[in-house]
C-alpha cells in the first residue's frame, strides 16, 4: 500500500413569573449546549477521505508537545502541553498537514511530535509499549518520514496492534518510537521490531530497547 505515496508529493407588557424565565433560560443553555456538543460531535465525524483522494485504512492525529528540561513531567502538566495539530483521512490530507509541519531536526528544545490512530490519546495512561531507537543526531527527520509512511502505508502488517509512533527531540539525543497494544504478544513485538529494523535501513548493532506500559507508568520511559 505504500506506492500510493509515491504518486503523491503534494415581548409583550404583561407580568412574568420570574421561575419560568429562569427556567427557559435554564432550557435555553440546555438546548445550546447539546447543540454545540452536537456540531463538535459533527465535526470530528466529518474527517473522511474526499470523493478522489486515496483513504487511509485508519483515521490519525497529529500531536505536538514541549517539555521544559530538567523538570520532572506530571501527568497534569503532560496533558496541559501536548496539543492537536489536526487529524486526517487520506494520504492527501496527510500531506496537506506534513508538508507545513516543521521537520524534527529543526526543531528547538526538547519537543516531541505524536501520530496516533484517531482516538488513541498519547499519553502515559494509554495502556501502551514501544519499541524505540535512538538515531544519531541529525537523522531524525529522515528517520520519523521513513516510519510514518511505513505505519500509514500498513508496512507493518500487524493489523489493530499498532498505535502511533513518536519522535521526541533532545539536545544530546533524539528518540524515535512506534507504539503498540499488547507487550505480550511477543511475536508481534518481534515483527514489529524487525520492520522497524528493515524500513529504516538500519545498521546490524544498532540498538532497539522495548518499553512496557508497566515501565513507562513506574517512570522509567525516556518520554
Amino acid at each position: 500500500m505504500s506506492n500510493k505515496f509515491d504518486a503523491l508529493k503534494d415581548d409583550d407588557s404583561g407580568d412574568h413569573d420570574p421561575n419560568e424565565e429562569n427556567s427557559t433560560q435554564k432550557d435555553g443553555e440546555e438546548e445550546k449546549t447539546e447543540r454545540d456538543e452536537a456540531q463538535s460531535s459533527s465535526k470530528r465525524k466529518a474527517v473522511v477521505p474526499g470523493p478522489v483522494e486515496h483513504p487511509l485504512q485508519y483515521n490519525y492525529t497529529f500531536w505536538y508537545s514541549r517539555r521544559t528540561p530538567g523538570r520532572p513531567t506530571s501527568s497534569q502538566s503532560y496533558e496541559q502541553n501536548i496539543k492537536q495539530i489536526g487529524i486526517f483521512a487520506s494520504v492527501e490530507q496527510f500531506w496537506g498537514f506534513y508538508s507545513h509541519m516543521v521537520r524534527p531536526g529543526d526543531l528547538t528544545g526538547h519537543s516531541d511530535f505524536h501520530l496516533f490512530k484517531e482516538g488513541v490519546k498519547p499519553t502515559w495512561e494509554d495502556d501502551a509499549n514501544k519499541n524505540e531507537i535512538r538515531p544519531w543526531k541529525g537523522l531524525a527527520s529522515r528517520c520519523w518520514e521513513t516510519l510514518i509512511l511505513a505505519m500509514l502505508g500498513e508496512q507493518f502488517m500487524v493489523g489493530e496492534e499498532i498505535c502511533g509512533a513518536v519522535v521526541s527531540v533532545q539536545f544530546q539525543e533524539d528518540i524515535i518510537s512506534i507504539w503498540n497494544k499488547t507487550a505480550s504478544d511477543q511475536a508481534t513485538t518481534a515483527h514489529i521490531r524487525d520492520t522497524l529494523r528493515r524500513v529504516l535501513n538500519l545498521p546490524p548493532n544498532t540498538i532497539m530497547e522495548y518499553k512496557t506500559h508497566t515501565d513507562n507508568i513506574k517512570g522509567n520511559s525516556s518520554f
